[in-house]
Order: structure tokens, then C-alpha cells, then sequence
């Protein structure tokens, strides 16, 4: 796995030598910036040069700005860099994480060496904030360009060792053993995301999610014999006409008390989609190499899970599939079978994603009978006129779980906005020839979606992630410059740890 920042915590140092980062605070009185009294010591043989610099860029220490003095006369230093964090006391985990990225991004790409000092006025930076600003660090240093055989000057990625300074350095050592495993969660969803569809077959997806073992994770590779065996035909109907064979990958991890009933993600891994029969447009049809977001977040959880050592049972399901307009491909006016005995009229073969879940919502119900169900796919264009790219589309038959997640959202910044389910919505999506269709027209796609997914849950508590807008090509922040986010991961294992560990 590429690892662009070695990340390391050490005691407050008694100098400052080459790139140096500092936390100023906006002042609670007077023009600012305020810095711890370990901050001044360290800055005192540089007398007045840093409150002047300040004073000149109008910098205060406000939230987001940043003061940058390249070899500073009195100091040792070769680059100190000022990140202003605003109202100390105000800050939450989230910020922290954004403060990390922000430095990250402030960093010369020629950077080795490079010093945090985590101190600010009014008391010892906890060590849990350290461990965010390490995963901020981690995550904004990620860049995807193995497939580049020269790079430009300004493409250049600083692979720095980073030292973070903090008074309680053994502390934030373990809050950030727990957090690493995260960070590497995301990395692994970042790069299937990433990958094009050429080199991430279904067969190959299904490879990689080997890789879990090492932490472990026990990893099961279900092929197209075993899918008909099981009768999931509504996820082969997907697949049928690409000369590339489907795949199920069922992770479990097996950390909480034996017996327990586990909770499952489910991921919907389209790992090209053309649209089929029904096809795409031809323009930004190669954003579809990231149809398979939500079985990239699923990866990554499960490695977040095991690499902490979570106390819970869980298993991972993804549905890896390849939708191709070939002569063997399925058509509108098709019937399929699904693996619950449903029948389903094809519509529109490019709402495919549904078809994949619904046969993998229902054996893992019926497989595992978990505490409850949260798929993950990039499912409907209309989540994105809805709700932009700020926010994924939350749809459940659970008041606790959407209430959960929903706060999980707000503390990691992967945002979810809950939309309704009902019996008038589901009525859209009844056929004249089968159980089902799978499309309910063109008003209200995601919910209609989310219907037809519904279907195959029972009464086990479920959630659904339309994260169309949310899992590839999102907007940049502070922590990601990457096209394919990784989104979901963090959100996820936040959930976990918060609810549903032992």
C-alpha cells in the first residue's frame, strides 16, 4: 500500500529546526494570534519577526488561514508554517482532521524533514486531536499516479517523515494505532475507485479483497457456479453479457463475543457500466469505472475494522459485475428471477445496480441473519439532483438506525440526508408481467430505487446509501484531492465504534 507520510509523535521539542508547523489560536482579546507559552519559548529567538509577519498579512489565527515564513532570521527553521485554528475550545474531531490535510497541503514538494508542534493556549492538545491530524495528514498525501510514466514538477506529492509534537506523545501513539487502520481503509477504497475498469475485473476486484486475510479478515469468492447454484439471477442478468464472470466476495470479521449476530455492509461493485442494452451516453461514460464505489467502502471498512481490532462481528458482501451492451446481454422486457423468488421486468438495463443488491440483500439476510443491512452504491443520477455532492442519499425502515448514521455523518463530514419510503412509492414499481420492474419512471428515481431494494430486506433493520454523488468525483476538501473519495469508510467505522462494539 503507498504510504507518501511517515507519521511518528515525539515530546515538545526545545527547538525549531527545519520545516516547522505551528497552531496559532485566534486571541480571546487584542489582535492575535495567540500561542501556547511552549510555542513563544520556542519562537523567542526570532524576537518580534513572527507578530510583525503577522501583523502585515492581517493574519489572526482564524480558522482555515495560514502564515508562511520561508528561513526565518533567529531560528534554526527552514520553512515555519502558522495554521490558524480559530477558537481552540470550539474545535471538534473534524476539525482537527482538516487542520492535518490542510497542513499536508501546505507542505513544498521537496519537503523531507517535517515538525508538528500541537500545543495551543489553554491546555495539552488531546490525543485523540493528535491522532486526527495524522489521519489528516495521511489522507490528504494520498495521490494515484502509478499509471504515470512522467510527471510534471507541480504533480509532485511531498513524501515527507512527519514528527508530531505533543505533551503526552504515549497517548497519542495509541489514539493514533486506532485511527491508522482507518486511514488505510481508505486508501484501499480510494485505489479500487481509482483503478480503471481494464485492470479491476471482476475477477481481479475479487483477488484484491484477498489481501484482508493479513489483518484477519476471512474472505470467501462465491463464482458464477455457485451464483446459479443460489439462484441469484437477477445479479448474473447483470453480468450476462460481458465477457468478464461475476463475482460475490463475502469478508467476515469475527471480533465480537461468539454467537453474536453480526452487523453486514453490503456494496454494490459495477465495475464498468455502459448502461447495456439501455446505454449510456457516450460523454463522461468513463466515469463509470467508479460504479463500484460502495464495494470499494466496504473493502475499506472491513480492513478499518480488523486493523483495529474491533469488537464486533461483520461481514462484507459485494456484488462485482461488468453491465455490456454484448449479443448476450439482457434486454428491456426481460424477466429474471432473483434469488428470493421475486420476479423482475427489465425496464432499463442501466438501472442495474438495483438488480446486483437485491440478490445480495437477500442472502445476506438470509445467510447471516445480522443486526442490520447498509448497502453502499453510487445507484441513481437523480440522488445527485436532489442533494448535490455534499450529501449521500439515506433511505431505512429504521428510525434508530437512520438517527445513527445521520449523526455519524455530521461527526466524520460524510454527510447523509434521510428521504422518505412508502407504500405510495413502492406502487410505482409493481409490473404488469412479474413481481417487480425495475424502474418506477422518471419522478422520484432514488426513492423508487430504494423501493424496489426494500423488497428484499424483510423486516431486518436496513439502511441504503445512494452515494452517486458522494463516492466518485466529489468535491475537493482539505483531506482529499482524490477523485475517487473513499467515502464511507470513516462514516461506517464511526458507526461501529460508537454503537454497536461490545
Amino acid at each position: 500500500m503507498p504510504d507518501n507520510v511517515k507519521i511518528s509523535f515525539a515530546k515538545l521539542p526545545t527547538a525549531l529546526e527545519g520545516i516547522v508547523v505551528l497552531l496559532a489560536a485566534e486571541p480571546a482579546e487584542g489582535e492575535g494570534p495567540a500561542f501556547a507559552p511552549a510555542v513563544e519559548a520556542l519562537l523567542a529567538p526570532a524576537g518580534d519577526l513572527v507578530s510583525r509577519a503577522a501583523k502585515a498579512d492581517r493574519f489572526t489565527g482564524k480558522n482555515g488561514k495560514v502564515l508562511e515564513l520561508v528561513a526565518p532570521t533567529g531560528l534554526d527553521a527552514s520553512r515555519l508554517i502558522v495554521v490558524g485554528v480559530g477558537k481552540a475550545a470550539e474545535l471538534k474531531s473534524l476539525d482537527w482532521l482538516k487542520i492535518g490535510g490542510s497542513i499536508m497541503g501546505r507542505l513544498p514538494a521537496s519537503a523531507k524533514d517535517v515538525g508538528v508542534v500541537l500545543a495551543l493556549p489553554g491546555g495539552e492538545v488531546p490525543a485523540e486531536a493528535a491522532a486526527e491530524v495524522a489521519l489528516g495528514l495521511r489522507l490528504r498525501a494520498y495521490s494515484f499516479d502509478r499509471y504515470k510514466t512522467k510527471k510534471k514538477a507541480d504533480e509532485a506529492t511531498p513524501k515527507p517523515r512527519a514528527t508530531l509534537y505533543i505533551g503526552d506523545d504515549a497517548a497519542a501513539k495509541r489514539a493514533w494505532k486506532k485511527r491508522e487502520g482507518t486511514g488505510e481503509g481508505v486508501i484501499i477504497a480510494r485505489d479500487l475507485v481509482n483503478e480503471p475498469a481494464n485492470v479491476l475485473t471482476p475477477t481481479e476486484f475479487a483477488k484484491r479483497t484477498g489481501d484482508l486475510a493479513k489483518v484477519g479478515v476471512d474472505v470467501e469468492v462465491l463464482g458464477e457456479k455457485e451464483l446459479r447454484k443460489l439462484g441469484m439471477g437477477a445479479l448474473l442478468g447483470v453480468g450476462q453479457g460481458s465477457a468478464q464472470e461475476s463475482r460475490v466476495v463475502v469478508m467476515r470479521w469475527n471480533g465480537g463475543k461468539a454467537g453474536e449476530a453480526p452487523v453486514a455492509f453490503i456494496g454494490k461493485g459495477v465495475v464498468f457500466d455502459t448502461g447495456g442494452i439501455s446505454i449510456k451516453p457516450a460523454a463522461g461514460m468513463e466515469d463509470m469505472k467508479g460504479d463500484m464505489a460502495g464495494a470499494a467502502c466496504v473493502v475499506g471498512l472491513m480492513h478499518a475494522l480488523a486493523s483495529r481490532k474491533a469488537k464486533v462481528n461483520a461481514v462484507g458482501l459485494i456484488g462485482l459485475v461488468e453491465n455490456m451492451p454484448d449479443g448476450n446481454a439482457q434486454r428491456p422486457g426481460d424477466i429474471v428471477t432473483s434469488m428470493s423468488g421475486q420476479t423482475i421486468e427489465i425496464i432499463n438495463t442501466d438501472a442495474e445496480g438495483r438488480l446486483v443488491l437485491g440478490d445480495v440483500l437477500w442472502y445476506a439476510k438470509e445467510r447471516f441473519k445480522p443486526q442490520f443491512m447498509v448497502d453502499l452504491a453510487t445507484l441513481t443520477g437523480a440522488i445527485m439532483v436532489a442533494l448535490g455532492t455534499e450529501h449521500a442519499g439515506l433511505f431505512s425502515n429504521n428510525d434508530a438506525l437512520s438517527e445513527r448514521l445521520t449523526d455519524s455523518g455530521l461527526s466524520t463530514g460524510e454527510k447523509v440526508w434521510r428521504l422518505p419510503l412508502s407504500p405510495d412509492y413502492d406502487k410505482l414499481i409493481d409490473s404488469k408481467f412479474a413481481d417487480m420492474k425495475n424502474t418506477g419512471g422518471r419522478f422520484g428515481g432514488s426513492i423508487t430505487a430504494a423501493q424496489f431494494l426494500q423488497r428484499f430486506v424483510g423486516d431486518v433493520p436496513w439502511a441504503h446509501l445512494d452515494i452517486a454523488g458522494t463516492g466518485m468525483s466529489s468535491p475537493a476538501n482539505e483531506f482529499n484531492k482524490s477523485w475517487g473519495a473513499g467515502w464511507g469508510v470513516r462514516l461506517l467505522d464511526h458507526l461501529v465504534a460508537r454503537h454497536y462494539e461490545s
